[in-house]
């Protein structure tokens, strides 16, 4: 089974539009996955997370992770990712190619 886990880097806001401010436009983010093993795979991204709705505007010194993260599963293929990251963990446990040493030569 693999643990995933988001973490949030950096949001970009604009300062002022419409009456709101610090209004986020684009998130930055990363979602990690870990085995049973301690085998972890990570992706990295930026989303937009489009317009603000004026009627259910959260201020940002509110904002939680939790917050955030839900906007990214509405416009994320959260799916996807979580396949990518398992199918890449799955190949560093179990790879179909290595690199072998040369062999000795006397």
């Amino acid at each position: 089974m693999i643990t995933y886990t988001w973490t949030i880097s950096a949001l970009d806001c604009r300062v002022s539009e419409n009456g709101l401010s610090n209004i986020v436009k684009t998130v930055h983010w990363r979602l990690r996955g870990e085995d049973e093993g301690g085998t972890t795979e990570e992706i990295i991204g930026t989303a937009s997370v489009g317009e603000p709705n004026p009627d259910n505007f959260t201020e940002y010194e509110s904002l939680t992770e939790e917050i955030v993260v839900s906007w990214l599963e509405e416009v994320l293929d959260v799916i996807a990712y979580k396949e990518t990251i398992s199918e890449t963990i799955d190949r560093k446990n179990n790879p179909i190619d290595i690199t072998l040493p040369l062999p000795l030569r006397s």
